[in-house]
């Protein structure tokens, strides 16, 4: 060991300030930045290997991009509300387990064309449109040249631009700017919800975890043995750490590594894009849609919404979604035109009448949000390799874990917590 790095083992480490559910060890086995999706699922992993483990939140809450808050009564989540991908999905499998109430999410939703129910012809149009776009777009990622997602959408008459607005939404960004040897990695299969919101879920599952809530982490450095981690609650230092910050947080550099990340990691973090997907919270109790947790396709008139959640939980509550391009147009508006825009977009298709007891209760802006600055983190075309890149140890002391580094269930609180245990269990391998 060489002086400098001899110095910093004899350092004396602050500890951290405040209390939480268990007490806070200021030199553990390894320290977990973010108590979101990820952070959770890796300190309960690591905690039951018998390994010692402190998470640092940012956050005055444990959930990151998961929350649920109650409106009117009713729990509605801000964040994360799908459990997508049952079958694969980590949160699913656990929530069986633990007798969560879990429900199917419903395989038909509702279709209006200006204002009215639409036909079978019609809507087997728009079925026929979808089926054609993503046999398109698997078949074209087969090839080894990766290429805009959108460049693989073949001809698909009047409803491909629906379709494609719809991939947009839930890629995060339009289909230009998204990789398609990334999109069909997306298991959008057998879809559930969770009675009481998907942030309350997470909130269990992190109960009475080692988690030291309003500290931002400033520093990681790994020149000597192990890593020390300098927050705004004090210094620690640990065996090994876990960042679960999202990439468009990482991208500012709210986080100092010392010595700098080597370049192929520094450009995998750089190289994601903000995904952004925003809803703004409905009260709707006039609506005409019937059923609970379906999806509304609305069409036939000039402004088509790309998403639309009814019914939440059999409630008055809907999530109006706002892709990128509307969540866009927003930026430098007041703090009520998106309802004003929800509001006039659902007017259009069913009138001002039907729509006269409704009411906006909340307005998500995650892309704006200090801690996340995105909704999640899309690959652009070329880029498809940078997840796997961050999967590998840094110094065999850092770790990345989150929703950017998983394939099949990217941009999900289930892929965030597959990506969580697996770097727990390298840690573990590494460490015992």
């Amino acid at each position: 060991m060489n002086d400098r790095a001899a110095k910093r083992e004899l350092e004396i480490i602050v500890p951290l300030e405040g209390e939480t559910a268990r007490s806070l060890d200021s030199n553990p086995d390894v320290a977990i930045v973010g108590a979101g999706s990820a952070g959770i699922a890796a300190a309960r992993r690591l905690l039951a290997s018998g390994l010692t483990v402190t998470v640092l939140e940012a956050r005055d809450r444990m959930g990151g991009r998961t929350v649920t808050r109650r409106f009117k009564g009713h729990p509605v989540d801000l964040g994360a509300h799908w459990l997508h991908a049952g079958p694969i999905n980590p949160l699913v499998r656990l929530g069986h387990l633990r007798g969560e109430p879990l429900r199917r999410a419903p395989v038909n939703g509702h279709f209006f064309v200006r204002g009215r129910p639409g036909s079978r012809a019609e809507r087997a149009a728009l079925d026929r449109a979808f089926a054609m776009a993503d046999r398109a777009m698997t078949q074209a990622a087969k090839s080894c040249e990766d290429q805009p997602a959108a460049r693989a959408l073949p001809p698909m008459g009047p409803q491909g631009r629906r379709v494609a607005a719809i991939h947009g939404l839930v890629s995060g960004r339009p289909l230009d700017e998204v990789s398609l040897h990334d999109f069909p990695s997306m298991e959008y299969a057998d879809n559930l919800f969770i009675a009481g919101g998907l942030g309350a879920y997470l909130g269990r599952l992190g109960h009475d975890l080692p988690v030291r809530l309003g500290t931002a982490v400033h520093a990681v450095d790994w020149s000597g043995r192990g890593v020390r981690i300098d927050s705004s609650a004090g210094t620690l230092q640990a065996r090994a750490v876990i960042v679960t910050t999202p990439m468009a947080v990482l991208q500012q550099e709210a986080i100092r590594f010392a010595p700098a990340l080597p370049n192929r990691v520094g450009e995998a973090v750089h190289g994601f894009t903000q995904g952004v997907y925003e809803h703004v919270i409905l009260h709707w109790p006039d609506t005409p849609f019937r059923g609970a947790d379906r999806l509304a396709s609305l069409t036939g008139t000039r402004r088509q919404p790309p998403g639309l959640l009814t019914r939440i939980d059999g409630t008055p509550f809907h999530f109006f979604e706002l892709d990128q391009p509307a969540a866009a147009a927003f930026d430098r508006r007041d703090a009520h035109a998106p309802y004003r825009y929800a509001r006039e977009v659902l007017a259009e298709h069913f009138g001002y009448r039907a729509i006269r007891n409704l009411s906006a209760v909340h307005h998500t802006t995650w892309r704006h949000d200090p801690w996340s600055r995105a909704s999640w983190a899309v690959v652009p075309p070329g880029l498809y390799a940078i997840r796997d890149v961050l999967k590998a140890p840094v110094g065999d002391r850092i770790w990345f874990a989150g929703e950017a580094l998983s394939r099949a269930q990217w941009g999900t609180a289930g892929g965030a917590w597959e990506e969580g245990e697996r770097a727990a269990d390298e840690i573990i391998a590494q460490l015992r």
